[in-house]
């Protein structure tokens, strides 16, 4: 296949398998300027397959830092209300929704934590309608990457960077299967492995898991009662599959918010608004983070657990063998989309309630009475070693091997 032809495939699968566009859906399509040419390919498809209507919301990362360094704080906490119904109208429609990543990864280093944290947190209350909605299955979604000069640099800096973006760019299509047979195939055959490994946790319905490794990790994540793991694609609530990433190699459910214990190191740098967190670790005592450290971005790590208090705690755990497709390109990404899928991980914040049993109905009461985590962030962080040993422990306290080696045993 010639790149146009690549790049044409790409679009192409983000609305078939995506958000699996169907006749009649809203489409809302978020996307940089950088990749303003990428995104009317998409929204082309788009049309092509049924939608009702796309609606860009295009933004530049230029200006946004610009706007963090010279508006006041109490205007980046604002977000009025015709511009946050304008999502959630779109969310009680059912609409389907594509977020295209291509972010410098330090755009925001040095910016004011302080308004950072403001604009997060105003962000998650005001569009709180669409996400509640999305997180019950009401709006299929996806989030995509399209290279940014920047970013291609950090990750090839001996290249130009026409040939830096070249080769990052050749790269999403490796991790997303374009390029070698059948992409739509491909994609299918992927999501088969995905779900018969989820299968075999969810039988096993481990009350807890011990993670082990050189880096010193030594960490008992506990599992709440009903938890479902999930691979590969998913269902909305009418029961149309969709892959919520693209690239994904995850099989990921719910850990019990108040259940864990122990110490966790990183295994890869976080880039965190704008910002590296690298080296670090976080020591956990009741499922809260009670100390840590970071010999890169220390700062950057106190923003994010201070944002609130499901900040702390955990919402997501994650397993990803060592010996990933993404793993084995031997690039550090520099963006979670693609680093969360060569390693295993956690995330730092909000829950996902359809990985408990009727979570998608429970009140925000109810799912934290079960263990679900309440946050305005949901930050995955990096675990994954070629040493590392996991342990599923069963009620009766067997235990049962999961990963040896950085890879699932089964």
């Amino acid at each position: 296949m010639t790149f146009q032809e690549k790049l044409e495939e790409y679009a192409k699968i983000i609305v078939s398998l995506g958000i699996h566009v169907t006749k009649g859906k809203y489409v809302l399509l978020s996307c940089p300027i950088i990749a303003a040419d990428f995104g009317r390919l998409v929204a082309k498809n788009c049309y092509k397959a049924g939608a009702k209507d796309v609606i860009m919301f295009y933004h530049d990362e230029k200006f946004s830092r610009l706007r963090y360094d010279c508006a006041a704080k109490e205007v980046i906490a604002d977000i009025p209300f015709w511009q946050a119904e304008r999502r959630n109208y779109y969310a009680r429609e059912g609409c389907c929704n594509i977020s295209i990543i291509a972010d410098d990864p330090e755009i925001f280093t040095g910016a004011e934590s302080d308004k950072l944290m403001s604009a997060a947190i105003a962000s998650k209350k005001a569009y709180k309608e669409f996400y509640d909605i999305m997180d019950r299955g009401g709006v299929r979604w996806t989030v995509v990457a399209y290279p940014n000069p920047k970013w291609a640099k950090k990750i090839f800096p001996d290249l130009s960077e026409d040939d830096a973006v070249n080769a990052l760019m050749e790269q999403i299509f490796q991790t997303v299967r374009i390029g070698s047979g059948d992409s739509q195939d491909n994609w299918k055959k992927h999501d088969a492995i995905l779900k018969e490994r989820a299968k075999k946790l969810n039988d096993y319905s481990f009350t807890s898991l011990h993670y082990r490794n050189h880096l010193g990790t030594d960490l008992s994540v506990f599992l709440p009662d009903g938890h479902i793991w999930y691979g590969g694609s998913e269902q909305d609530r009418d029961g149309v599959d969709y892959f919520p990433n693209m690239p994904t190699e995850e099989i990921f459910t719910m850990p019990h918010k108040d259940k864990t214990e122990g110490i966790v190191y990183s295994a890869m740098p976080l880039v965190y608004q704008g910002a590296i967190i690298d080296a670090f670790y976080l020591k956990f005592h009741n499922g809260k983070v009670v100390a840590y450290d970071a010999k890169k971005g220390k700062e950057v790590l106190t923003r994010l657990l201070d944002t609130d208090d499901g900040s702390k705690m955990l919402g997501e755990v994650a397993l990803i063998p060592y010996d990933s497709p993404i793993r084995k390109t031997g690039l550090l990404f520099y963006e979670t989309l693609f680093d969360e899928n060569a390693s295993c991980h956690l995330a730092l914040g909000e829950c996902y309630p359809n990985t408990i049993r009727n979570g998608e109905n429970m009140t925000e009461e109810e799912l934290a009475n079960h263990g679900g985590n309440k946050s305005v962030n949901h930050v995955d962080f990096m675990i994954g070693t070629a040493d590392l040993s996991i342990d599923g422990i069963l009620s009766d306290g067997s235990v049962i091997p999961v990963f040896r080696d950085g890879n699932f045993v089964f």
